[in-house]
């Protein structure tokens, strides 16, 4: 069992992260943590790990948690054995059978004779079969890291089990893997994803925001359903309270404009009675301050339904907040942008395919390039763009307008502030107010304006490359996307779903997430060899 007992995190420049935070998964719960990029889902998956101690609060567990976190680089520096935390004990495997039976050697070695041959069994069952245990893991792919802590799960064998983007790099095939194992395991599982097949093998669902952690006690879809109800009910508050400040302004106006009116008639008949100006001006005060109270009454209560208003609106999901521009690409559909006959690519006599590849890809179309790690699918990507040439067959190019997207957002210059970077794609000569409008309508406010893109989490790198696309003169007549939804948040991916359905040119997207490529309205498949 895990518990975590009002916990809270404060960054070390004093920033509260998350406060009060309460969660109990029981024996064999299987529970997914879900929220937008910055909420603090991998900051509290790591307090339950250990990693990381709170600010505030506890974590008990029955057992000690087994961590598989996202993958950046951080573990380049160690080896496979060091990643798995087996290290030692293999060393003192080794030196016992080397003729070294010390106390203390057999005490790190716990009477665990088996290590060696189960880590070769876990690197083999995840199509590791040629990584060594002594292998730097900078040798590795970003597939074959986080493999390699998935094979620790039939290492530790651990009761309870932390997975932080576990599918993030994983090929169709590792995935299925992985869902297999969510679906056959008993231990207690608590995961951060965005990958909605696997959260769908999990039930409840906790929802990490600025208001705390929301339980759903239901999987992914269950939750977006309710989170679908709740938002219709908020959009309906929101035009009611429209409605009734619109009707108290009215009120507001009608009010003032009926007793400037009495006023008038008022002071009229005080002078044809001839009443003296010491009794006027004392009925004048008495009438301005009857209408001073009046116009405080309505002021108040325009002035309460406003702040309510905005305080609802607030509550509004983002990418209900976003409004898309994207051009259609002046290509009529059908036309054959490329052309592809028995093309291969590759050094000597290794080929990367076999069959050679041959297809088209037609103006219009939504294409899908799938297949393992290594296949070859972001070689076949730069072959597209013209940024490689094949080694055999021919490969004809249609002269067309390309934007490449890849997964670390290369389109953007690091180096550059948010602003300085939209201006950057402003071939039309837009003025600087409307620059800064289509920025804010992609959530980038004057306080981001002068942030440097390489500062920007990867949901934020995805919005700014859609936004400058927007701010571009024309729609380019290829999108090409490479594993784009890897560590995009839920809301970041539901912005970019939107914008790519928008969008009406050629879509050659490389991606193991089919939910995603249903939502985009995928119309084939390549899948390679």
């Amino acid at each position: 069992m895990l518990f975590l007992e009002n916990l809270t995190y404060i960054h070390p420049n004093q920033e509260v992260l998350f406060e009060h935070v309460s969660l109990t998964l029981g024996k064999s719960a299987k529970a997914a943590l879900i929220g937008n990029n910055g909420a603090g889902k991998s900051t509290l998956l790591q307090l339950a790990a250990g990693v990381l101690p709170p600010s505030a609060g506890q974590v008990r567990a029955s057992s000690r948690p087994y961590y598989v976190p996202q993958i950046f680089g951080q573990f380049n520096a160690l080896t496979v054995a060091q990643a798995l935390g087996v290290e030692s004990r293999l060393k003192a495997l080794h030196a016992i059978l080397a003729g070294h039976v010390t106390e203390e050697n057999l005490t790190e070695l716990h009477d665990d004779w088996t290590l060696e041959e189960r880590c070769a069994d876990a690197l083999m069952a995840w199509q590791l079969a040629g990584v060594t245990l002594t292998q730097p893991m900078h040798t590795l792919s970003g597939g074959q890291k986080t493999k390699v802590f998935l094979a620790g799960l039939a290492v530790h064998q651990p009761d309870i089990v932390l997975l932080d983007e576990p599918s993030n790099h994983l090929d169709g095939a590792a995935r299925q893997q992985l869902y297999d194992y969510i679906r056959g395991s008993s231990s207690t599982v608590l995961v951060v994803s965005h990958d909605r097949t696997l959260l769908n093998l999990l039930a409840p669902v906790y929802e990490l925001s600025r208001r705390g952690l929301t339980t759903y006690g239901g999987n992914y879809d269950f939750y977006a359903e309710q989170k679908q109800l709740a938002a219709s009910a908020l959009t309906q508050d929101v035009a009611s309270r429209e409605k009734a400040l619109r009707k108290a302004r009215e009120v507001e106006r009608d009010t003032a404009e009926r007793q400037q009116k009495l006023d008038a008639r008022g002071r009229k008949k005080q002078e044809k009675a001839g009443l003296p100006v010491v009794m006027q001006n004392v009925l004048k005060n008495n009438a301005q301050n009857s209408g001073s109270r009046l116009r405080g009454v309505h002021a108040e209560k325009v002035g309460q339904l406003s702040q309510q208003l905005h305080e609802l609106r607030q509550e509004l999901p983002e990418a209900d907040q976003m409004k898309f521009n994207f051009d259609n690409s002046s290509l009529h559909r059908g036309k054959i942008l490329v052309a592809a006959q028995d093309v291969n690519f590759g050094y000597g006599p290794v080929r990367l395919w076999e069959p050679p590849l041959t297809f088209q890809l037609g103006s219009g179309e939504r294409l899908a390039l799938t297949g393992s790690n290594g296949a070859g699918k972001t070689t076949l990507l730069k072959l597209l763009l013209g940024q490689a040439e094949p080694h055999a067959g021919t490969l004809h190019r249609a002269g067309l307008r390309t934007v490449y997207i890849d997964q670390d957002y290369s389109l953007l210059a690091n180096d550059l502030p948010v602003y300085e970077q939209a201006q950057q794609f402003n071939r039309t000569g837009l003025q600087e107010h409307e620059v800064k409008i289509r920025l804010n309508r992609f959530l980038f406010g004057p306080s981001t304006w002068d942030k440097r893109c390489g500062a920007l989490s990867g949901g934020e790198k995805m919005r700014l490359t859609l936004c400058c696309l927007t701010i571009g003169s024309q729609a380019p007549d290829l999108i090409v996307l490479d594993e784009p939804t890897n560590n995009l948040d839920l809301q970041n991916l539901a912005i970019l779903t939107a914008a790519l359905n928008d969008y009406q040119g050629t879509l050659v997207v490389v991606s193991h997430d089919q939910h995603f490529l249903r939502q985009i309205g995928v119309t084939r498949t390549l899948n390679l060899p």
